[in-house]
């Protein structure tokens, strides 16, 4: 394909059929029926009321029909006139619970959605279980109207059901949802002649219809009155002005039928077709390729990848395709288009029938290039100018390059559905593992330097469980240690203490069959950090003791002193004040060695902490005088008080309250305006 733009589109209505400019056409048709029956259904008695119980649970409307009949298009509508009764003063929250082509949405993810909305944070690693627990625990107090798009069954829609009478549920479904106690379906068809033609005039002007209004109502019919097709149609005969009603009636009802479709998808796949049909085959492959698109979510960089064509083209082609009904978009600065979800089977059926494998699978691994060099380019913007990555970012096309930090970490707030439906697809594809693991990697860097790691953290739980996968599909036993490591951290940090146990030793088995010993000490140090925290400080003591060892033989001085302290700190819980007192005072001496005055001071108050325990005031205090004199050579005067307090304490144990108080006057006098001090504790727990 050449980088010319791809021109689907002529003038956007003909001469003389412009509405009035006073006001924007109606965006909603018809559906007065349902409406009236949905809002009764609000008030009607519920199965608990009848039986004299008291409503437990939010009320739930459901509202079915098959894909392209306006299910969505009447639950937003409702729910905006709802939102404007002001009947739910805590606001409206949306969340789809099955993915472009029909595979349903896990709880976990919905629940995480949700709670996002609501600006509650779920804990990485969190089950569907506890989020949607969350989920219901957030809504108990609040009125708040819940629309659930597009749900498979009911098992999906229970979970999230708030026990708050207060709050209401409008879902969308295909069927019933069986398992679901008192709810009623309301059944949308397609709509009624008089609406299906208000919804075509309003892309091709009333004077189109007026000439030959009962052409336009045939025209509906053998569009099933569904509105996705009668978009498509009338954003077909906007784009082609010389064509009449007649002219695209009588071509749809030639149109052959699919006989593996059902009969009521029939007028969408023929609408769908003439109008795909009707595309220079440039554009044709474009809207076929777009069937890769992750979540159903695609910008000009995706549309450019996928084809092959410059970023310019393959903006102005996505524009005629909102056009012409076969996109949607918000029109926001940084925009995404979304293919409408029943389109995605047509789409994926055409690109099979009219593309060969290698090219799917090429256009496939040229959008995840494109993906992962804008996350590079995210991220390096954070860097400092001169840095290497700004230098490498220079080098980019200006296409990719953000301008300032603040654009870059926009645009990965906006595309962030995209990037992480982008990242599981390419790791359940399996045949890019490469590349994919290259976007995972870039995804939790741009996230990390954007995010942080800790607001980050549920996000890059999962990209971390990505990586296993591929790791483990791959036998690279390296990324997989590294993978490991990184979820039993954030299972740590989460209180799942046994589970990231488990982790750990998991992880210790790949570094060893690596060969990596910085994965193998890491996973060492973190199994007995995690015996430590469950309490079993004999356990920890060995494997701090193991990755100790390890250290001393690689001669890394720094990881030896704190695993010195690691285990003076486990020795000291466990009352093994020997013990303790000889890692402490080792720990002391690297951190000397190393020049490190405020770690050794620190190390040095622990084995003064350790002596008192053990019955020896005398040389606590000796030690913590040795620790202050450490801390005013480092010049660290948070932590000279700190030890100047710790100082006093001792000294009214010994009974010289009158040097204690000297102590306490020096600590208040060091601190001046510096603020609260700190206390001093140990490596692992409190005392």
């Amino acid at each position: 394909m050449t980088d010319q733009a791809v021109d689907t589109s002529g003038p956007a209505t003909a001469a003389g059929t412009e509405e009035p400019s006073g006001a924007a056409p109606p965006r909603f048709f018809g559906r007065e029926r349902e409406l009236k029956e949905l809002r009764a259904d609000i008030e009607r008695a519920g199965l608990d009321t009848l039986a004299g119980r008291k409503t437990a649970r939010a009320r739930v409307l459901l509202i079915a029909g098959r894909p392209g009949s306006g299910r969505t298009a009447l639950a937003e509508e409702l729910t905006r006139g709802l939102m404007e009764s002001g009947d739910y003063p805590d606001g409206l929250l949306r969340v789809r619970l099955t993915e472009p082509g029909g595979v349903p949405v896990p709880t976990e993810r919905t629940a995480r959605e949700l709670l996002d909305q609501l600006d509650v944070t779920g804990p990485p690693g969190a089950d569907g279980d506890e989020l949607s627990e969350m989920v219901r625990e957030a809504l108990a107090a609040r009125s708040v109207l819940l629309l659930l798009d597009d749900a498979a069954d009911a098992e999906q829609v229970d979970p999230l059901l708030p026990d708050n009478p207060d709050c209401l549920v409008v879902a969308t479904a295909q069927g019933p949802l069986t398992g679901i106690p008192g709810v009623r379906p309301c059944t949308v068809g397609g709509l009624d002649a008089g609406s299906a033609v208000q919804l075509l005039a309003r892309d091709i002007g009333q004077v189109r219809i007026t000439v030959d209004p009962r052409t336009a109502e045939t025209l509906a019919e053998e569009c099933g009155g569904q509105p996705a097709a009668l978009v498509m149609i009338g954003g077909w005969l906007a784009t082609h002005p010389m064509a009449s009603v007649a002219d695209v009636t009588k071509q749809l009802h030639e149109l052959p039928d699919d006989d593996e479709q059902s009969t009521g998808a029939r007028p969408l796949a023929r609408a769908f077709r003439l109008v795909h049909e009707s595309l220079p085959p440039p554009a044709a492959r474009i809207l076929r390729l777009l069937a890769l698109a992750p979540g159903g979510l695609a910008d000009a960089h995706t549309a450019s990848a996928l084809a092959g064509c410059s970023v310019s083209a393959a903006q102005t082609t996505l524009d005629d395709f909102v056009r012409l009904g076969l996109l949607r978009t918000d029109g926001a600065e940084l925009s995404q288009y979304e293919v409408p979800g029943c389109l995605v089977p047509l789409l994926r059926a055409l690109l099979a029938d009219r593309d060969r494998p290698a090219e799917i699978q090429l256009a496939r691994a040229r959008m995840l290039e494109r993906t992962v060099r804008q996350l590079q380019s995210c991220r390096a913007v954070t860097e400092p100018e001169g840095s290497p990555a700004r230098k490498k970012l220079a080098g980019l096309p200006r296409s990719l390059r953000f301008p300032h930090p603040e654009a870059a970490a926009a645009w990965l707030r906006i595309h962030r559905p995209a990037l992480l439906a982008s990242a599981r697809i390419a790791v359940e594809d399996g045949e890019l593992d490469t590349l994919a693991r290259r976007l995972v990697a870039a995804l939790v860097r741009a996230m990390a330097a954007h995010q942080g790691t800790e607001a980050a953290a549920p996000d890059l739980y999962g990209l971390h469980g990505l990586v296993l996968a591929v790791a483990e599909r791959r036998e690279l036993p390296r990324e997989q240690a590294a993978a490991l490591l990184n979820l039993a951290d954030l299972d740590a940090r989460t209180g799942r203490t046994k589970e990231a146990l488990a982790r750990y030793r998991a992880a210790l088995d790949a570094g060893r069959a690596a060969k990596d010993p910085y994965a193998t000490g890491r996973a060492m140090e973190s199994v007995g950090g995690a015996y430590a925290e469950l309490g079993d400080f004999h356990r920890a003591s060995d494997w701090f003791g193991r990755a100790l060892a390890q250290r001393l033989t690689q001669g890394e001085r720094a990881d030896e002193a704190r695993l010195y302290g690691r285990l003076g700190a486990v020795h000291t819980y466990a009352g093994r004040y020997g013990e303790a007192l000889r890692n402490w005072r080792a720990a002391a001496a690297g951190y000397r060695r190393l020049g490190d005055l405020p770690a050794q001071a620190r190390a040095l108050s622990e084995a003064a902490r350790v002596q008192e325990y053990a019955g020896r005031p005398q040389e606590s205090l000796q030690t913590c005088q040795e620790a202050v004199e450490w801390a005013r050579r480092a010049k660290d005067v948070r932590l000279q008080a700190a030890l100047e307090l710790r100082l006093a304490d001792t000294l009214e144990r010994l009974g010289d309250p009158a040097a204690a108080r000297l102590h306490r006057g020096m600590a208040d006098r060091l601190l001046g305006e510096k603020g609260p001090t700190y206390e001093i504790r140990s490596a692992s727990a409190e005392n």
